[in-house]
């Protein structure tokens, strides 16, 4: 008698996409912890800052639950559509950093304030704060000058960089503490606060 040859059962279908579609927050998770590393992979080989990367990839994943309603499983595959919201997401600190670098170099070529000039006290007081900002770490140093020269909000800085907002805050916070620490040293007391370092705005 002639054995019946058995078929392999089929592999499971991997649902998570369609899980991570319908919201279900263990599908984020796991969706992160299985393609968490491929997006950093893609920030760092194009960032040169790991810092950036790391927050390019938290982006991404905020941005991808977010808008998990317009992803569609049969159009392709979940890994493929976060390494495009990635690339959008690299594409945006880049352009970020370079705007940052123009508002860096145009306060570097301010001129040395005169004794004639409209409210003198402004003028010390920006570079005081320039000087000040230098010594910053590099995150820190860049959300508080997106506040104090372009008067941004917390939530316009994270729409401009890319950066989650709750991480927005905790770099200003940081580095308003900083500064508060040095200007006691100092004696220097800073003009009113722009926008971006006010309140929870």
């Amino acid at each position: 008698m002639t054995a019946v040859r058995q078929e392999p059962d089929p592999p499971p279908r991997d649902d998570l996409a369609q899980r991570f579609r319908a919201g279900d927050e263990t599908a984020l998770r796991e969706a992160y912890d299985r393609y968490g590393r491929a997006v950093l992979h893609l920030a760092t080989s194009t960032l040169a800052n790991r810092s950036d990367a790391e927050d390019v990839t938290q982006a991404t994943f905020v941005a991808a639950w977010l808008g998990r309603e317009t992803f569609d499983p049969a159009k392709g595959s979940l890994i493929g559509w976060l390494l495009g919201i990635g690339r959008r997401k690299v594409i945006d600190r880049l352009r970020a950093s370079a705007r940052e670098t123009r508002v860096v170099e145009t306060v570097r070529q301010l001129p040395d304030p005169v004794a004639t000039g409209p409210d003198p006290d402004t003028v010390v007081d920006r570079l005081v704060v320039a000087d000040e900002l230098a010594r910053l770490p590099d995150d820190q140093r860049r959300m508080l000058e997106l506040a104090f020269y372009d008067d941004l909000t917390h939530q316009q800085i994270s729409t401009v960089t890319g950066v989650p907002l709750g991480t927005v805050k905790s770099h200003i916070r940081r580095g308003m503490a900083s500064l508060k620490r040095r200007w006691e040293v100092d004696g220097a007391a800073p003009g009113p606060r722009p926008a971006g370092l006010s309140g929870t705005r």
